[in-house]
């Protein structure tokens, strides 16, 4: 049976008259408070059995809401009858139809945030042990990738990175973000004997005798000795990946999400997450005191998979 909506209708029919006259809305726009607010008065004339605007409460529409979830409605289509109803009552209250606005005090779902995709510490092992380390191009992309995982640094970051840069006697690098702010972050053994390794077997071999100054400010060289581009380290991360087998969409920044999310997910305090990834300086006196080194190696060595 239809619910009786007759108290309803006048209404209504005027709040959708005044939107489509004075907010100017689309046509799409006005069909769409229409479906949201019969389908909201209709549960109130039936299931309610509320016959007066005036007599809906905050209660009722928490009522309402609650059976729009239980119908599996996602948030932004909630958060759109929200602003109907609240709209719509608004409107009740300019024609002296009720005296208060029953729908002011609920609040909209926060609409979810996309997560950016992540390898599991499997998917990110099998593109580590992927490069030749017998060769020097396997060994300096093997160094590359580890220095990646184990820091989280951005791209940009690591293509800067200098030899200066490595105090391995304390097992930080020294990276330099974005506004040149500076943060020492952790390495692990794995990823500093990587680098360990490509600094005394294979960078030799990438340094251009005739120039060499081309190359002596920069950690990772190309085979011509200059350094490494932000391009060439997103085709070595897609290589690998590809050889790994791995299917996901993997570029250079996927390890800087997943070091953050294997870090947090392991029981990291997101405090210290946030200062590895340079979200704040760690350099700084301010920051310092919250988060020393001490700690900050420690969280590394318990929870990174390959500290």
């Amino acid at each position: 049976m239809r619910p009786d909506r007759a108290p309803f209708d006048a209404l209504l029919k005027e709040y959708l008259r005044f939107i489509r006259l004075e907010k100017g809305l689309a046509e799409n726009s006005l069909e769409s408070y229409k479906t949201d607010l019969l389908r909201y008065l209709n549960y109130v004339s039936g299931v309610l059995r509320i016959r007066d605007v005036g007599g809906i409460t905050l209660s009722h529409i928490e009522q309402y809401l609650s059976e729009l979830t239980l119908m599996g409605l996602c948030s932004s289509t909630i958060a759109r009858n929200i602003s109907s109803i609240r709209s719509f009552h608004e409107f009740s209250i300019a024609e002296k139809s009720s005296e208060s606005n029953p729908a002011a005090l609920i609040e909209l779902p926060r609409k979810a945030k996309k997560l950016p995709e992540v390898l599991t510490a499997d998917e990110v092992c099998r593109i580590l042990e992927t490069p030749d380390r017998t060769t020097s191009p396997g060994i300096r992309d093997a160094a590359i990738l580890e220095t990646l995982y184990a820091s989280g640094m951005r791209v940009s970051e690591c293509t800067d990175l200098e030899p200066d840069n490595l105090y391995f006697e304390i097992g930080f690098i020294r990276v330099i973000g974005k506004g040149n702010k500076e943060r020492l972050v952790p390495v692990g053994e794995i990823a500093k004997s990587s680098i360990e390794h490509y600094l005394n077997t294979a960078r030799p071999s990438f340094i251009n005798s005739d120039k060499p100054g081309k190359s002596e400010n920069r950690l990772f060289l190309n085979q011509r000795g200059g350094p490494l581009s932000r391009v060439s380290i997103w085709k070595i991360v897609s290589h690998y990946s590809e050889l790994a087998g791995i299917s996901k969409n993997v570029y250079p920044h996927i390890f800087r999400h997943s070091f953050a999310t294997h870090l947090l997910e392991g029981g990291a305090d997101l405090r210290a997450v946030q200062e590895m990834l340079g979200h704040a300086s760690i350099i700084t006196t301010e920051i310092y005191t919250h988060v020393d080194r001490t700690l900050l190696q420690q969280v590394h060595k318990q929870f990174h998979p390959r500290a």
